[in-house]
């Protein structure tokens, strides 16, 4: 079996005397598509930020590639939540997806024959070429987001850090990111970990999940971790999950509410309020 990518062991995240998880023990393998859920609080993004090293553990250690992590590592790609730029902003497609290629280093200098060579079949492979020179000010979100999974991978990583990428796109646009993303960690090798508030646009794609609530968390795949016994445990309250069109909807029983979709809205909700000295905890 081929060595983890990322390796985590007794991770912990912790503000003053509230806890996001801890004890997390967590291998991804090469190719592994890594789904982590939960309701707004758990911690989800906290946990990226651990992985990219913004964020110090409580607890714990965090490897990639067999070492500590470090801030700004190139062989981890990082795709943020779709955010549309503010009109007027001139960057071009094309040069939002180079500077994954040369936004690390300093100054102006031309592209190399190799780096357009890279950035030009980088614009094909995530279906950008018909806007490469099209302001990404005036492009739709799913325009927007596959440049960002272009820059994403232009450093050709070894772990593809994806958080909430689909929150605001419709259903094709939703279903083609995903698709995009799939295609490239299985062409490549890379790893995916995938935070998402909705897992049904990806549970095709998914071999295992990340279930954080509630200060604990589960580890399984779909079928093993989405499941109204285990989610019952983990939220410490009865839940339900139902199957319905080929989608899965988690419901508290405490209220008529969805959780496993939409902002997973529970008696258990955390307030992004809550302290963290970085921004709000997710």
């Amino acid at each position: 079996m081929s060595e983890p990518v990322l390796t985590l062991r007794g991770a912990g995240m912790s503000f003053g005397e509230r806890t996001l998880w801890a004890g997390l023990d967590l291998d991804v393998r090469p190719g592994e598509f890594i789904a982590v859920l939960g309701p707004n609080g758990a911690g989800k993004t906290t946990l990226l930020k651990a992985i990219l090293g913004q964020q110090d553990l409580s607890d714990g250690t965090i490897e990639f590639l067999g070492q500590p992590v470090r801030r700004g590592h190139r062989k981890i790609g990082y795709i943020p939540q779709q955010r549309l730029m503010e009109s007027g902003t001139p960057l071009r497609t094309r040069d939002m997806i180079a500077l994954g290629i040369t936004g690390h280093r300093w100054g102006l200098r031309r592209e190399s024959r190799d780096e357009r060579r890279r950035i030009d079949a980088l614009v094909d492979e995530v279906g950008a070429s018909t806007f490469a020179t099209a302001p990404v000010a005036s492009l739709s979100g799913g325009e927007q987001q596959r440049a960002r999974v272009g820059q994403a991978l232009a450093s050709q990583p070894a772990l593809l850090l994806c958080d909430e990428p689909l929150i605001s796109l419709d259903l094709r646009h939703q279903r083609g990111v995903t698709e995009l993303i799939d295609a490239q960690r299985r062409k490549t090798g890379a790893a995916v970990v995938f935070v998402t508030h909705d897992v049904n646009p990806i549970l095709d794609v998914v071999d295992r999940v990340v279930y954080i609530a509630g200060g604990r968390f589960t580890i399984g795949t779909p079928d093993e971790v989405l499941r109204a016994d285990v989610l019952s445990d983990l939220y410490g309250t009865p839940v339900d999950v139902v199957r319905t069109m080929g989608r899965i909807v988690i419901v508290g029983s405490t209220e008529a509410t969805a959780i496993g979709e939409g902002e997973h809205d529970h008696a258990h909700h955390h307030a992004d309020a809550d302290a963290d000295p970085e921004g709000p905890i997710r």
